[in-house]
């Protein structure tokens, strides 16, 4: 015969198996139960490259697994969008990437292997971000204003350096050529450091590059920063004036940095796994790293990162357009 403290307890293991069952895991489920890796489709070192392994480090003890970022450059990005978006969808392999590049891939290329809007299922935003227009210090140059002048005296002399044909920088040289009628020579390199050497070695004078992979040499002097893309000022670098209120009046490009799955993930991982992200995104810890890097940590719904996609989708074309810009 069953006791009434019986009855309850396997009442209490029935509605505890309810309860799971409709956030989308029952015990048997296990997820995760082995390491999960989030893709990166630049070098190391650059501004998804941090905030992946930011948030990564965070979110291991919580998942009781590893998760680790492994870098995949190539192809301005692509090749490691390629390698997410085949992965299996099972919730073990991510992607981190950058909505400029992203977003602009769509109408830069001929032919891309991926689709964006349909290989990957959005999970969160990580922030949005910023990106340093900088000078090497022997450039005669110390305002906006300045190099702005320069360019025009020297047209098609001054070199400008960017993490990749179509990446986030090369749209901001393109885009502050247009905005000031100056004509620049774009030098692309493989990933954002390499960018940032290329202006410290002199190779390029100047460059549009993620604050992540310029904070440090900024700091020590080894880069001039003329202005920050963002439409107001960053808490990092407080006294780097907009490129707005420089003399680009309008002039905006600010980095949405997010993670995604493989599509056909299913939606339960995609839930659980936006859950776990946000809920590192609001420690203290992950927001004082971000912000150090000009990142204002930011977590949202994944059908908010879908909408902030297909919007930057059709804003990016625009300019692509406008441009003239293409990559075969």
């Amino acid at each position: 015969m069953r006791t009434h403290s019986g009855w309850q307890s396997g009442a209490a293991v029935i509605c505890g198996i309810i309860l799971l069952a409709a956030t989308g895991f029952a015990p048997a489920q296990s997820y995760p139960n082995r390491s999960i890796r989030i893709i990166d489709a630049y070098p190391a070192g650059g501004a998804a490259d941090f905030l992946a392994r930011v948030v990564a480090q965070k979110m291991t003890p919580s998942l009781g697994q590893n998760v680790v970022v492994e870098n995949r450059p190539g192809a301005g990005g692509n090749l490691g969008a390629e390698v997410a978006a085949r992965s299996p969808a099972d919730g073990y392999t991510l992607f981190v990437g950058v909505s400029t590049a992203l977003t602009s891939s769509v109408s830069l290329y001929a032919k891309l292997a991926y689709d964006i809007t349909k290989d990957f299922a959005p999970i969160t935003t990580l922030g949005n971000g910023v990106y340093v227009f900088v000078s090497h210090p022997s450039l005669p140059v110390k305002t906006v204003a300045d190099l702005i002048a320069l360019a025009k005296a020297r047209p098609n002399e001054i070199k400008y350096s960017s993490s990749g044909n179509g990446s986030g920088p090369h749209l901001c040289g393109e885009l502050f050529k247009m905005a000031t009628g100056t004509q620049l020579v774009h030098v692309p390199y493989k990933g954002g450091p390499p960018s940032v050497t290329a202006v410290i070695a002199g190779e390029t004078e100047i460059g549009f590059m993620s604050a992540a992979s310029a904070m440090g040499q900024i700091q020590a002097g080894k880069l001039r920063v003329l202005a920050v893309t963002s439409p107001k000022r960053v808490a990092a670098l407080p006294d780097a004036p907009t490129l707005s209120e420089s003399g680009a009046r309008g002039y905006q490009v600010v980095p949405m940095f997010g993670i995604y799955a493989p599509t056909r993930t299913p939606k339960e991982v995609i839930a659980f796994l936006n859950a776990e992200f946000r809920k590192a995104l609001e420690t203290a810890e992950v927001r004082e790293k971000y912000l150090t890097q000009g990142v204002e940590a930011s977590g949202s719904t994944p059908e908010e990162l879908r909408a902030m996609v297909l919007a930057e989708i059709s804003q990016w074309a625009k300019v692509v357009k406008d441009a003239g810009m293409r990559i075969d």
